[in-house]
């Protein structure tokens, strides 16, 4: 998509809020690091923390991070990363903290803030910013989560607005930075053959999948406070699920593509508790910082209908959690079998109808699954896949790729505020309202109701850990 809404002025400073944090540590200082061996960042960095650290300290924490990476690092080009940085300690609540910083950006007029800050500083900083003057002609890049319900994300959005104009406001969910997740777009809008088929008239169901076979790994903190549901399922895959089920933008600006993503939030029908499995691994409550009486979900399954003149009626699948049989994401968009069976071989002897597949990790691949007939006299065939698309060397981190387009401007791969407000709408009804957690063992695919609450259409597909030729599910 092309960011033609209005022209965009590139940001002339980046200041990284919670720069000694976990998060910078883990992806920000790479992207970073990306972003200056291919020349695209030259502008200053001005590192932000109430830890009171040396400069010498900042710039260890950096060469660290990216040893931390594995990634290939060259002197030279650490050292102009280096060269960028900066480094400004005080409370996120006092004027004088905000007045070093002003001196740190060195006159630069059009700073981009990145709060990698828990969500609870978010207003504190965002207000500390317009008092002193540094909201004018900036951009605020935030960290999910945006809320933790639709009162939260209603109140972050005001206390954001309040001092950014919402094109000047950059929700990252990393997701949407992934190549695999870029190619849905792309595949549905430049193939004339998907649109005709693309539609409630020949679409029975629709799988989303995201799994992982390691559990919460120390994050109880968080996990405790956020689940499955919350976590991955509202953002994540709704994220999938609007690329996968908006109409087709009407320009090519990013401004269009947001207006038809919050549309197909703002068509989901509210999830209702029978829509909803809530799974919890066997072992979970033993985790350290864990409750022990935790209700909090480790896997999410929920049904949902989109009320649209194209969806009407077709059930979308969304599902994941933790401690599962392997780490991958799919998408199965199953169609439904020709009207009249002609031949002796019914496609329901032998598995699936034709389905359209999207393996979005570890590798990335489109595949379309067909029935071709097999040799011989008898009417009688066997489906096939035939695969579209393969994971491609040289892919952009999803980091890199955000922080290059906020810092340009480009709205295309975030999340705009009415979006953001419709898709809490959706699950606002189940947060508090729902059943008990169920008890799953490690290694399996979660409760067995998860299972019944697909099974009129077929059951889940399981992903599997590596891609085995044409197989298919």
């Amino acid at each position: 998509m092309d960011a033609t809404d209005s022209p965009a002025l590139p940001s002339d400073a980046l200041l990284l809020f919670g720069v000694t944090g976990d998060l910078a540590h883990k992806k920000i200082f790479p992207a970073l690091y990306a972003l200056v061996a291919k020349g695209s960042l030259t502008v200053p960095v001005i590192g932000v923390a109430s830890s009171d650290w040396s400069r010498a300290q900042l710039r260890a924490r950096v060469s660290d991070s990216l040893a931390y990476s594995g990634a290939p690092v060259e002197p030279a080009i650490l050292e102009r990363l280096l060269s960028l940085f900066s480094y400004v300690s005080g409370d996120y609540k006092a004027a004088s903290t905000y007045a070093a910083i002003k001196t740190a950006m060195k006159g630069a007029q059009r700073p981009a803030h990145y709060l990698a800050i828990p969500p609870a500083l978010f207003a504190t900083v965002i207000e500390g910013l317009n008092g002193a003057g540094l909201a004018a002609h900036a951009r605020v890049i935030v960290e999910k989560p945006f809320g933790r319900d639709l009162a939260s994300a209603r109140e972050l959005n005001r206390v954001a607005r309040s001092a950014f104009p919402e094109d000047a406001i950059f929700r990252i969910d990393h997701y949407l930075g992934k190549e695999a997740i870029m190619n849905l777009l792309y595949f549905r809008f430049a193939n004339s053959f998907l649109e005709p088929i693309w539609t409630r008239n020949c679409v029975a169901s629709v799988q989303i999948t995201v799994a992982e076979d390691f559990g919460i790994e120390g994050r109880a903190g968080f996990y405790e406070t956020a689940g499955c549901l919350r976590d991955v399922i509202q953002n994540h895959l709704f994220q999938v699920l609007a690329l996968l089920a908006m109409e087709p933008p009407a320009g090519r600006n990013y401004g269009a593509l947001q207006t038809e993503k919050s549309k197909v939030f703002q068509s989901m029908r509210p999830i209702e508790p029978d829509d909803l499995v809530r799974g919890q691994y066997a072992g979970y409550r033993q985790e350290p910082g864990v409750a022990p009486d935790s209700d909090v979900e480790t896997f999410c399954a929920l049904r949902l209908y989109l009320d649209s003149w194209r969806w009407q009626g077709v059930p979308w699948y969304l599902r994941s959690g933790k401690c599962l049989p392997n780490t991958s994401a799919e998408v199965l968009v199953e169609l439904k079998p020709p009207p009249q069976s002609l031949f002796a071989d019914s496609q329901a002897t032998d598995g699936r109808a034709n389905y359209v597949r999207f393996r979005l990790s570890p590798t990335s691949a489109v595949a379309l699954a067909a029935r071709v007939k097999l040799p011989g006299k008898e009417f009688i065939g066997e489906q096939s896949e035939l695969h579209l698309f393969e994971h491609l060397a040289g892919e952009v981190a999803p980091y890199e790729r955000l922080l290059a387009d906020a810092m340009a401007g480009d709205g295309a791969l975030f999340t705009r505020e009415d979006a953001v407000e419709a898709a809490w709408a959706a699950v606002e009804p189940v947060l508090n309202k729902h059943r008990p957690v169920i008890a799953y063992e490690k290694g399996s695919w979660g409760p067995a109701e998860a299972d019944a609450l697909i099974a009129a259409d077929g059951g889940w597909h399981n992903p599997v850990a590596k891609e085995v030729g044409n197989d298919c599910p």
